[in-house]
Protein backbone atom coordinates (compact mmCIF):
# COMPACT_ATOMS: atom_id res chain seq x y z
CA UNK A 1 0.00 0.00 0.00
CA UNK A 2 1.12 3.54 -0.88
CA UNK A 3 0.78 6.35 1.96
CA UNK A 4 -2.06 8.42 -0.14
CA UNK A 5 -4.95 8.96 2.06
CA UNK A 6 -8.29 7.17 1.24
CA UNK A 7 -11.54 8.89 2.45
CA UNK A 8 -11.59 7.71 5.94
CA UNK A 9 -7.90 8.27 6.43
CA UNK A 10 -6.55 5.43 5.69
CA UNK A 11 -3.74 4.54 2.71
CA UNK A 12 -5.28 3.32 -0.72
CA UNK A 13 -2.85 1.64 -3.68
CA UNK A 14 -3.46 3.52 -6.77
CA UNK A 15 -3.96 0.61 -8.41
CA UNK A 16 -6.49 -1.04 -5.99
CA UNK A 17 -8.65 2.25 -5.36
CA UNK A 18 -9.14 2.63 -9.30
CA UNK A 19 -10.62 -1.29 -9.31
CA UNK A 20 -13.26 -0.61 -6.36
CA UNK A 21 -14.21 2.66 -8.03
CA UNK A 22 -14.80 0.60 -10.95
CA UNK A 23 -16.89 -1.99 -9.70
CA UNK A 24 -18.99 0.32 -7.98
CA UNK A 25 -19.28 2.00 -10.77
CA UNK A 26 -20.34 -1.02 -12.30
CA UNK A 27 -23.06 -1.45 -9.72
CA UNK A 28 -24.03 1.97 -9.97
CA UNK A 29 -24.91 1.36 -13.81
CA UNK A 30 -26.27 -1.42 -13.83
CA UNK A 31 -28.93 -0.71 -10.89
CA UNK A 32 -29.53 2.71 -12.87
CA UNK A 33 -30.45 0.17 -16.16
CA UNK A 34 -32.46 -1.48 -13.95
CA UNK A 35 -34.14 1.47 -12.95
CA UNK A 36 -35.26 3.01 -16.51
CA UNK A 37 -35.85 -0.59 -17.69
CA UNK A 38 -38.67 -1.50 -14.61
CA UNK A 39 -40.23 2.07 -15.95
CA UNK A 40 -40.40 0.71 -19.18
CA UNK A 41 -41.61 -2.32 -18.45
CA UNK A 42 -39.38 -4.56 -19.32
CA UNK A 43 -38.76 -5.79 -15.98
CA UNK A 44 -41.63 -7.04 -13.89
CA UNK A 45 -42.28 -7.93 -10.24
CA UNK A 46 -40.85 -6.78 -7.47
CA UNK A 47 -37.57 -4.35 -8.15
CA UNK A 48 -34.95 -3.18 -4.92
CA UNK A 49 -31.58 -1.43 -6.19
CA UNK A 50 -28.70 -0.88 -4.03
CA UNK A 51 -27.88 2.43 -5.26
CA UNK A 52 -26.09 4.33 -2.58
CA UNK A 53 -24.68 0.94 -0.54
CA UNK A 54 -22.20 -0.26 -3.39
CA UNK A 55 -19.51 0.33 -1.24
CA UNK A 56 -20.55 -2.56 1.12
CA UNK A 57 -20.43 -5.35 -1.60
CA UNK A 58 -17.34 -3.62 -2.75
CA UNK A 59 -15.04 -3.65 -0.10
CA UNK A 60 -16.78 -7.39 1.46
CA UNK A 61 -16.63 -9.53 -1.71
CA UNK A 62 -12.76 -8.06 -2.49
CA UNK A 63 -11.62 -9.64 0.66
CA UNK A 64 -12.96 -13.10 -0.25
CA UNK A 65 -11.67 -15.74 -2.20
CA UNK A 66 -13.04 -17.92 -5.04
CA UNK A 67 -13.46 -20.93 -2.79
CA UNK A 68 -16.39 -19.06 -0.16
CA UNK A 69 -19.65 -18.21 -0.32
CA UNK A 70 -22.11 -15.64 -0.37
CA UNK A 71 -25.61 -15.41 0.93
CA UNK A 72 -27.09 -12.25 0.34
CA UNK A 73 -30.99 -10.57 0.48
CA UNK A 74 -33.11 -9.41 -2.09
CA UNK A 75 -31.37 -6.50 -2.66
CA UNK A 76 -28.54 -8.21 -4.33
CA UNK A 77 -27.97 -7.55 -7.79
CA UNK A 78 -24.46 -5.75 -6.63
CA UNK A 79 -23.34 -8.48 -4.86
CA UNK A 80 -23.81 -11.39 -7.94
CA UNK A 81 -22.41 -9.26 -10.48
CA UNK A 82 -19.26 -8.26 -8.19
CA UNK A 83 -19.32 -11.88 -7.30
CA UNK A 84 -18.74 -12.83 -10.78
CA UNK A 85 -22.19 -13.43 -12.22
CA UNK A 86 -22.43 -11.87 -15.31
CA UNK A 87 -24.46 -8.52 -16.04
CA UNK A 88 -26.50 -10.05 -19.00
CA UNK A 89 -27.16 -13.10 -17.13
CA UNK A 90 -28.34 -10.91 -14.05
CA UNK A 91 -30.13 -8.64 -16.47
CA UNK A 92 -31.95 -12.00 -18.80
CA UNK A 93 -32.98 -13.58 -15.20
CA UNK A 94 -34.89 -9.85 -14.71
CA UNK A 95 -36.56 -10.25 -18.15
CA UNK A 96 -37.85 -13.84 -17.25
CA UNK A 97 -35.39 -15.45 -20.29
CA UNK A 98 -34.00 -18.83 -20.37
CA UNK A 99 -30.66 -17.03 -20.74
CA UNK A 100 -30.95 -15.56 -17.26
CA UNK A 101 -28.69 -17.24 -14.53
CA UNK A 102 -31.85 -19.22 -13.41
CA UNK A 103 -33.40 -19.39 -16.88
CA UNK A 104 -36.06 -16.83 -16.10
CA UNK A 105 -37.48 -18.47 -12.89
CA UNK A 106 -36.16 -16.61 -10.36
CA UNK A 107 -36.40 -13.12 -10.79
CA UNK A 108 -34.80 -9.51 -9.27
CA UNK A 109 -35.08 -11.32 -5.86
CA UNK A 110 -33.72 -15.00 -6.38
CA UNK A 111 -30.20 -14.63 -8.01
CA UNK A 112 -28.39 -17.58 -8.00
CA UNK A 113 -25.19 -19.26 -9.52
CA UNK A 114 -23.81 -21.78 -7.94
CA UNK A 115 -20.44 -21.73 -10.37
CA UNK A 116 -19.51 -18.70 -8.31
CA UNK A 117 -20.59 -20.38 -5.37
CA UNK A 118 -23.24 -17.49 -5.00
CA UNK A 119 -26.27 -19.16 -2.86
CA UNK A 120 -29.04 -15.95 -3.33
CA UNK A 121 -30.79 -13.95 -3.83
CA UNK A 122 -33.23 -14.78 -0.57
CA UNK A 123 -36.48 -12.35 -0.89
CA UNK A 124 -37.57 -13.51 2.87
CA UNK A 125 -35.96 -11.17 5.73
CA UNK A 126 -33.83 -13.15 7.44
CA UNK A 127 -33.89 -16.20 5.59
CA UNK A 128 -30.11 -16.26 4.14
CA UNK A 129 -28.97 -16.42 7.44
CA UNK A 130 -29.64 -20.32 8.43
CA UNK A 131 -28.76 -21.06 5.19
CA UNK A 132 -25.52 -19.37 5.73
CA UNK A 133 -24.76 -21.27 9.24
CA UNK A 134 -25.43 -24.36 7.03
CA UNK A 135 -22.82 -23.79 4.45
CA UNK A 136 -20.29 -23.12 7.44
CA UNK A 137 -21.00 -25.99 9.20
CA UNK A 138 -20.86 -28.04 6.19
CA UNK A 139 -17.33 -26.31 5.76
CA UNK A 140 -16.22 -26.86 9.11
CA UNK A 141 -17.16 -30.73 8.86
CA UNK A 142 -15.94 -31.37 5.57
CA UNK A 143 -12.29 -29.82 6.97
CA UNK A 144 -12.43 -27.44 4.45
CA UNK A 145 -10.92 -23.31 5.21
CA UNK A 146 -13.90 -21.49 3.32
CA UNK A 147 -15.55 -18.44 4.51
CA UNK A 148 -19.47 -18.05 4.69
CA UNK A 149 -19.98 -14.60 3.99
CA UNK A 150 -24.30 -13.48 5.02
CA UNK A 151 -25.89 -10.16 3.55
CA UNK A 152 -28.48 -8.90 5.53
CA UNK A 153 -30.49 -5.62 6.85
CA UNK A 154 -30.80 -4.88 10.04
CA UNK A 155 -34.59 -5.65 9.64
CA UNK A 156 -33.54 -8.94 9.91
CA UNK A 157 -32.04 -8.20 13.27
CA UNK A 158 -36.46 -8.63 14.29
CA UNK A 159 -36.79 -11.81 13.29
CA UNK A 160 -35.99 -15.08 15.22
CA UNK A 161 -33.60 -16.40 12.63
CA UNK A 162 -31.05 -14.01 12.87
CA UNK A 163 -30.78 -14.78 16.83
CA UNK A 164 -30.84 -18.83 16.10
CA UNK A 165 -28.30 -18.10 13.48
CA UNK A 166 -25.66 -16.33 15.63
CA UNK A 167 -26.30 -18.63 18.86
CA UNK A 168 -25.53 -21.70 16.32
CA UNK A 169 -22.64 -20.15 15.02
CA UNK A 170 -21.48 -18.95 17.85
CA UNK A 171 -21.84 -22.26 19.87
CA UNK A 172 -19.94 -24.42 16.96
CA UNK A 173 -17.68 -22.09 16.06
CA UNK A 174 -18.42 -21.71 12.61
CA UNK A 175 -16.47 -20.04 9.60
CA UNK A 176 -19.11 -17.21 8.74
CA UNK A 177 -19.40 -13.41 8.31
CA UNK A 178 -22.09 -11.77 9.07
CA UNK A 179 -22.76 -8.90 7.00
CA UNK A 180 -25.57 -6.69 8.58
CA UNK A 181 -26.24 -3.53 5.92
CA UNK A 182 -27.76 -1.45 8.55
CA UNK A 183 -29.15 1.52 6.22
CA UNK A 184 -31.10 2.18 8.98
CA UNK A 185 -34.96 1.70 7.57
CA UNK A 186 -36.40 -1.71 7.25
CA UNK A 187 -39.04 -0.93 4.10
CA UNK A 188 -40.24 2.15 6.10
CA UNK A 189 -39.82 1.52 9.07
CA UNK A 190 -36.77 2.93 10.94
CA UNK A 191 -34.06 1.70 13.12
CA UNK A 192 -35.47 3.58 16.21
CA UNK A 193 -38.82 3.01 15.79
CA UNK A 194 -38.23 -1.22 16.16
CA UNK A 195 -35.38 -1.77 18.10
CA UNK A 196 -34.59 -0.49 21.46
CA UNK A 197 -30.98 -1.15 21.19
CA UNK A 198 -29.66 0.54 17.89
CA UNK A 199 -26.03 -0.81 18.21
CA UNK A 200 -26.04 -3.84 16.30
CA UNK A 201 -22.92 -4.51 16.35
CA UNK A 202 -23.90 -4.65 20.51
CA UNK A 203 -26.33 -7.27 20.18
CA UNK A 204 -23.98 -9.43 18.39
CA UNK A 205 -21.17 -9.43 20.69
CA UNK A 206 -23.69 -10.59 23.44
CA UNK A 207 -23.69 -14.35 21.49
CA UNK A 208 -19.84 -13.83 22.33
CA UNK A 209 -19.25 -12.90 18.82
CA UNK A 210 -16.62 -10.56 17.13
CA UNK A 211 -18.18 -7.54 15.93
CA UNK A 212 -17.78 -3.84 15.33
CA UNK A 213 -18.81 -1.13 13.12
CA UNK A 214 -17.75 0.23 10.25
CA UNK A 215 -18.75 3.04 7.83
CA UNK A 216 -20.46 1.74 4.50
CA UNK A 217 -19.97 4.56 2.70
CA UNK A 218 -16.09 4.41 2.77
CA UNK A 219 -15.31 1.12 0.48
CA UNK A 220 -12.10 1.12 2.06
CA UNK A 221 -12.82 1.05 5.58
CA UNK A 222 -14.88 -1.95 4.86
CA UNK A 223 -12.37 -3.84 2.34
CA UNK A 224 -10.50 -3.01 5.84
CA UNK A 225 -12.85 -4.38 8.06
CA UNK A 226 -14.15 -7.08 6.22
CA UNK A 227 -10.44 -8.09 5.18
CA UNK A 228 -10.19 -8.66 9.26
CA UNK A 229 -12.72 -10.37 9.93
CA UNK A 230 -12.06 -12.83 6.81
CA UNK A 231 -8.79 -13.61 8.11
CA UNK A 232 -10.17 -14.22 11.53
CA UNK A 233 -12.92 -16.19 10.03
CA UNK A 234 -10.60 -18.39 8.20
CA UNK A 235 -7.59 -18.67 10.72
CA UNK A 236 -10.34 -20.21 13.24
CA UNK A 237 -11.81 -17.67 15.13
CA UNK A 238 -15.00 -18.64 14.59
CA UNK A 239 -17.99 -16.07 13.36
CA UNK A 240 -17.37 -12.20 13.22
CA UNK A 241 -19.79 -9.56 12.33
CA UNK A 242 -20.04 -6.94 10.62
CA UNK A 243 -22.59 -3.39 11.02
CA UNK A 244 -21.89 -1.94 7.63
CA UNK A 245 -23.74 1.59 9.00
CA UNK A 246 -25.17 2.68 4.94
CA UNK A 247 -27.65 4.20 3.54
CA UNK A 248 -29.28 3.55 0.45
CA UNK A 249 -30.42 6.70 -2.29
CA UNK A 250 -33.37 5.87 -3.37
CA UNK A 251 -36.95 4.21 -1.73
CA UNK A 252 -36.89 0.81 -0.54
CA UNK A 253 -38.84 -0.70 -3.91
CA UNK A 254 -39.91 0.58 -7.11
CA UNK A 255 -43.24 0.60 -5.34
CA UNK A 256 -42.36 2.58 -2.61
CA UNK A 257 -43.74 6.04 -2.07
CA UNK A 258 -41.09 6.93 -0.18
CA UNK A 259 -43.08 8.96 2.81
CA UNK A 260 -41.17 7.27 6.29
CA UNK A 261 -38.25 9.89 5.54
CA UNK A 262 -37.25 13.58 5.44
CA UNK A 263 -35.45 14.78 2.01
CA UNK A 264 -33.08 16.63 3.34
CA UNK A 265 -31.89 13.32 5.37
CA UNK A 266 -31.37 11.73 2.01
CA UNK A 267 -29.87 14.61 0.41
CA UNK A 268 -27.26 14.93 3.76
CA UNK A 269 -26.44 11.21 3.21
CA UNK A 270 -25.75 11.65 -0.97
CA UNK A 271 -23.43 14.10 -0.01
CA UNK A 272 -21.31 10.97 1.25
CA UNK A 273 -21.91 9.39 -2.19
CA UNK A 274 -19.33 5.89 -1.35
CA UNK A 275 -18.10 6.77 -5.45
CA UNK A 276 -17.73 10.19 -5.13
CA UNK A 277 -15.71 9.96 -1.83
CA UNK A 278 -13.22 7.53 -3.69
CA UNK A 279 -13.02 9.30 -6.61
CA UNK A 280 -12.20 12.74 -5.13
CA UNK A 281 -9.69 11.06 -2.79
CA UNK A 282 -8.05 9.80 -5.61
CA UNK A 283 -8.16 12.69 -7.59
CA UNK A 284 -6.29 14.86 -4.69
CA UNK A 285 -3.66 12.42 -4.98
CA UNK A 286 -2.84 12.68 -8.09
CA UNK A 287 -3.77 8.78 -8.78
CA UNK A 288 -6.70 9.81 -10.94
CA UNK A 289 -6.71 11.59 -14.05
CA UNK A 290 -10.01 13.21 -15.85
CA UNK A 291 -9.07 10.97 -18.63
CA UNK A 292 -8.71 7.90 -16.01
CA UNK A 293 -12.50 8.83 -14.66
CA UNK A 294 -13.96 9.03 -17.79
CA UNK A 295 -12.31 5.88 -19.08
CA UNK A 296 -13.59 3.72 -15.74
CA UNK A 297 -17.35 5.61 -16.28
CA UNK A 298 -17.58 4.43 -20.49
CA UNK A 299 -15.94 0.59 -19.27
CA UNK A 300 -18.72 0.38 -17.14
CA UNK A 301 -21.22 2.14 -19.12
CA UNK A 302 -20.35 -0.87 -22.13
CA UNK A 303 -20.51 -3.36 -20.37
CA UNK A 304 -24.13 -2.91 -19.01
CA UNK A 305 -25.15 -1.81 -22.53
CA UNK A 306 -23.83 -4.88 -23.65
CA UNK A 307 -25.64 -6.99 -21.48
CA UNK A 308 -28.83 -4.98 -22.10
CA UNK A 309 -28.38 -6.37 -25.71
CA UNK A 310 -27.74 -9.56 -24.17
CA UNK A 311 -30.92 -9.34 -22.47
CA UNK A 312 -33.07 -8.36 -25.00
CA UNK A 313 -32.35 -10.80 -27.59
CA UNK A 314 -33.36 -13.63 -24.75
CA UNK A 315 -35.56 -16.12 -25.13
CA UNK A 316 -38.69 -17.41 -23.05
CA UNK A 317 -38.99 -20.47 -21.78
CA UNK A 318 -41.69 -22.84 -23.38
CA UNK A 319 -45.05 -23.44 -21.87
CA UNK A 320 -44.22 -26.87 -22.31
CA UNK A 321 -41.05 -26.68 -19.69
CA UNK A 322 -43.43 -25.01 -16.94
CA UNK A 323 -42.88 -27.80 -14.76
CA UNK A 324 -39.58 -28.57 -15.35
CA UNK A 325 -37.43 -28.90 -12.37
CA UNK A 326 -39.78 -29.80 -9.93
CA UNK A 327 -38.19 -32.70 -9.18
CA UNK A 328 -34.62 -32.37 -9.20
CA UNK A 329 -33.05 -33.75 -12.74
CA UNK A 330 -29.60 -34.11 -10.84
CA UNK A 331 -28.16 -37.86 -12.11
CA UNK A 332 -30.07 -37.52 -15.96
CA UNK A 333 -27.15 -36.81 -17.60
CA UNK A 334 -28.74 -34.12 -19.44
CA UNK A 335 -26.29 -31.19 -17.61
CA UNK A 336 -29.65 -28.73 -17.67
CA UNK A 337 -30.47 -27.33 -14.56
CA UNK A 338 -31.45 -23.53 -12.94
CA UNK A 339 -27.66 -21.72 -13.56
CA UNK A 340 -27.13 -22.77 -16.90
CA UNK A 341 -27.92 -20.29 -18.69
CA UNK A 342 -25.21 -18.67 -21.71
CA UNK A 343 -23.52 -16.23 -20.42
CA UNK A 344 -22.40 -13.26 -22.87
CA UNK A 345 -19.71 -13.32 -24.99
CA UNK A 346 -16.25 -12.69 -23.05
CA UNK A 347 -17.76 -12.26 -19.12
CA UNK A 348 -16.15 -15.33 -17.19
CA UNK A 349 -18.74 -16.61 -14.57
CA UNK A 350 -16.09 -17.07 -12.13
CA UNK A 351 -15.09 -15.06 -9.18
CA UNK A 352 -13.48 -11.49 -9.69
Amino acid sequence: MTGTPGPGGGAVDAAQGRHLLLQMLRVRQLEEKCVELYSAAKIRGFLHVYIGEEAVAAGVLASLGPEDAVVATYREHGHALLRGVSAGAILAEMYGYVEGCCRGRGGSMHLFDAATRFFGGNAIVAGGLPLAVGLALADKMAGRSNVTACFFGEGAVAEGEFHESLNLAALWQLPVLFCCENNLYAMGTALARSESQTDIALKAAAYEIPAWAVDGMDVLAVQEGARRAVDAVRSGGGPHFLELRTYRFRAHSMFDPERYRAKDEVARWMERDPITLLRTALESAGQLSAAEWEQLQADAQAEIAAAVDFAEAGTPEPVEELTRFVYSERGTGDGAGPGTGTQPAGKETGAP
